[in-house]
């Protein structure tokens, strides 16, 4: 967190002067002033400058990458962070050895972590910042593998004719299948259950 304090002759002069030196917008901040400008004796002797403290607001981003840090720290675990952002969504990328445990089965744990980093980033925040987690490229080679999956399930419902039921998926994994097989001619695909049971069912087209 940038931290910055200035004196001037008023206190928008010291706030003014923080800001220069952050480089940032007054909108970024918050100040606090430590001393109140005053004109001493005859308007000259003892005059005190203003004093403020001035602090950049911490963005969803920078709450993110803290939260996910300590959560690493904490699990002994050396990680790196790698950030992309665009316009709709933030992707955050944990890069290091060893990192499966981050992972958990099938994803749950990266899942969870995403769940509780989205919390985190948008506490009191007006418009919301979507988070993306990702270990080492794990969702890209997952998404890879569902779309293959799909694919292969695809072809065999088309040959015996008979619907497939797949395995419990989080509605992100759903989706991929869902796109993979929606313009299909020979297949279709419903999702049956609730959450977080909720499953995917490919049946022959008729």
């Amino acid at each position: 967190m940038k931290v910055c304090e200035k004196s001037g002759r008023t206190i928008e002069d010291a706030v003014n002067s923080a800001l220069a030196e952050l480089g940032v917008e007054r909108s970024q901040v918050e100040f606090a002033v430590l001393e109140e400008p005053s004109k001493g004796l005859f308007g000259i002797i003892g005059a005190k400058l203003a004093k403020v403290k001035v602090t950049v607001k911490a963005t969803p981003v920078d709450r993110a990458c803290s939260f996910l840090q300590e959560i690493a720290d904490s699990m002994g675990i050396a990680v790196k962070l790698e950030v992309e952002n665009s316009d709709d969504v933030v992707k955050i990328n944990f890069t290091g050895d060893d990192l499966g445990i981050l992972i958990g089965r099938r994803g749950d744990t990266l899942d969870a972590l995403q769940y509780l980093v989205n919390l985190v980033a948008n506490r009191k925040e007006e418009s919301r910042v979507r988070m993306v987690l990702d270990v080492e490229g794990y969702r890209r080679r997952r998404e890879q593998t569902l779309q293959k999956l799909a694919m292969k399930l695809a072809d065999k419902v088309r040959r015996r004719g008979q619907e497939v039921v797949l395995e419990p998926m989080n509605p992100h994994e759903r989706r991929v299948i869902h796109t993979t097989l929606q313009n299909n001619r020979f297949v279709y695909t419903t999702s049956q259950g609730e959450e977080p049971f909720r499953k995917i069912v490919i049946a022959p087209k008729k």
